[in-house]
């Protein structure tokens, strides 16, 4: 018996990686899983059918039941058709997992208009529109009396939750994904959903562009007797987790999970606060610095000098 037997799971970008790890993992707990990839390169490039259609032999060859994908999760028609092929092969959809990302890493001022717009549309657009047509399933369920008990897993990166040079692209995207899943999760309760988020580690082929000694192997080729730090898949239990019933009182959450140690994110929370001096009035902008200094930065004016 696992987590989650008789559960329906779509996994995005789970040819690969992160992904991978989170399909097997997934179909492992008891989950019918369709197994979504197109098959390109980790900057975007190209197609190929084999990468989920290796994922999904995996899985039936354990035993397990699974579909193989390879639609383009931004592309509207292509998200739609992910979700259906979700509910025709299998009865139904209950799990909705969005790993899909490529990376064009570049500074600020040699970024390309299309390295941004590739990126974001990859990330956070596939993760928007595969929620938006599974929110529509799960929703037309509801008001048909048949409330669901469904879980939306988003892939989110301290990239974008703590900031990383040459990743305005990837980290912007990605903090909009934790935005947009706090916002999934305030939409959609009423209709049974929750939405939560992790962000992974370990040796992916995107963690790779960063190092050049690295060596790239797969969750299914790694030996599970020994504890790896760098196993792509040592985030999946805790995405097996957030799916599963055990974790119903979850949602709108976000949380690191890297090696061994999950950590919970903490949201943006507000600060120190200033006002003007004497009854509450408009600002005058020269009065705005040294209340700043003294009370926000606990510094002198000009400059941090930290002090009284």
């Amino acid at each position: 018996m696992g987590l989650l037997d008789g559960k329906v799971a779509v996994v995005t970008g789970a040819g690969h990686g992160i992904g991978r790890g989170e399909a097997l993992e997934l179909a492992r707990q008891g989950a019918k899983v369709v197994v979504n990839d197109v098959g390109g390169s980790v900057h975007g490039e190209g197609v190929d059918k084999r990468a989920a259609e290796e994922v999904a032999d995996i899985i039936r060859a354990r035993g397990g039941e699974a579909a193989a994908n390879y639609d383009d999760v931004a592309d509207w028609a292509g998200a739609s058709n992910l979700v259906r092929q979700a509910v025709d092969e299998f009865g139904r959809l209950d799990v909705l997992v969005n790993n899909a990302g490529i990376v064009r890493d570049a500074m600020l001022f040699s970024m390309s208009e299309d390295d941004f717009d590739a990126v974001v549309r990859v990330h956070l657009k596939g993760t928007f529109a595969t929620t938006h047509h599974a929110s529509v399933y799960w929703r037309e369920q509801s008001k048909a009396g048949n409330q669901p008990r469904a879980a939306i897993v988003n892939t989110v990166s301290s990239a974008g939750l703590q900031g990383n040079v040459g990743q305005a692209n990837y980290g912007a995207a990605k903090a909009g994904i934790a935005a947009l899943t706090v916002i999934s999760s305030l939409e959609l309760s009423r209709y049974g959903v929750r939405a939560n988020a992790v962000a992974p580690g370990g040796m992916t082929r995107i963690t790779a562009t960063l190092r050049k000694d690295a060596e790239v192997r797969e969750p299914d080729q790694l030996d599970e007797g020994d504890y790896d730090p760098m196993n792509p898949a040592n985030s999946a239990p805790m995405v097996a987790w957030l799916a599963s019933d055990d974790a119903l009182h979850v949602t709108g959450q976000v949380f690191r999970a890297v090696g061994h140690r999950i950590t919970h994110y903490l949201p943006w929370s507000l600060g120190a606060t200033v006002e003007p001096k004497g009854k509450p009035a408009r600002w005058e902008p020269e009065d705005i610095g040294p209340a700043v200094n003294a009370h926000v930065f606990h510094s002198r004016a000009p400059g941090l000098q930290m002090g009284g």
